[in-house]
């Protein structure tokens, strides 16, 4: 019998197990939460939870929320998940789905995850194109100005995008970047009502882009997957025509990030 098996005929969690455990449900749970939240999950004693959640801080795992009582991943839990997902089985497959839409599309096409600045780009398969735009794998972008960003955004909890967008510094990248919070929310909303986001010259100029999410198997955004290319050969009217096929990429890489 393992561990976890004898965790759920037990109703005890071993201790090596616990950490781990806590780590899982702050995940799990996607937003800043409390320790007795988790608890609620764990059923842990009330000093051994704040204990584990003191520990993970302190190693950062974890970080403190802006109210003082809540938690969400830190730096090493992100960069684990990141690591995770750059594993060599796991990237080989993805890797091969990316090759494919790069290649059915004619253009250079991402997978980027959120970090706490922007969007990190994970994964690009470029065009053959000598003309091409050069962000290679580990490029961070803006989420205000950038198709993936601001697929991103569009899915933020209301009160998350509400004090992102009232303390944000918006930088100006383009003369079409918007930089306004109120035009902002309503492109998010946009975006939000047709399940795409676009980037019309917007982060760089003569560069048009547009982004789907990948989701996991509970709808929560994973990473964006999106093409890009300089308008002298695809305007932005040309990428969209490619949205099916982007789509489909996306829900064949969810599904396999649950796997």
């Amino acid at each position: 019998m393992t561990e976890q098996s004898a965790a759920d005929t037990t109703g005890q969690i071993p201790t090596n197990l616990r950490l781990l455990m806590l780590l899982e449900e702050v995940a799990r749970v996607g937003v800043p939460v409390t320790p007795s939240a988790v608890n609620e999950t764990l059923g842990l004693p009330k000093p051994t939870i704040h204990r584990l959640f003191a520990t993970a801080e302190a190693e950062g795992f974890l970080q403190r929320d802006i109210d003082g009582r809540s938690y969400s991943p830190g730096r090493r839990m992100r960069l684990l998940a990141t690591n995770t997902l750059s594993s060599e089985r796991v990237r080989t497959v993805r890797l091969s789905i990316l090759k494919a839409l790069a290649t059915k599309i004619g253009e250079t096409c991402n997978i980027a995850i959120p970090e706490r600045d922007g969007m990190y780009y994970l994964d690009r398969v470029e065009t053959h194109w000598p003309l091409r735009i050069q962000m290679p794998i580990g490029t961070q972008v803006p989420f205000h100005c950038t198709a993936s960003g601001k697929m991103y955004l569009s899915t933020l909890r209301t009160d998350y995008l509400d004090r992102l967008l009232q303390n944000g510094s918006f930088e100006k990248k383009t003369d079409r970047t918007i930089t306004d919070s109120k035009e902002l929310r309503e492109a998010l909303a946009v975006t939000r009502t047709q399940g795409y986001a676009t980037d019309d010259e917007e982060f760089m100029q003569g560069m048009s882009a547009v982004a789907v999410p990948i989701l996991d198997d509970r709808g929560r955004l994973l990473a964006t997957l999106s093409v890009h290319a300089p308008r002298p050969r695809s305007n932005l009217t040309d990428l969209i025509g490619h949205l099916h096929d982007l789509q489909r990429a996306a829900l064949e890489l969810g599904a396999m990030a649950g796997h």
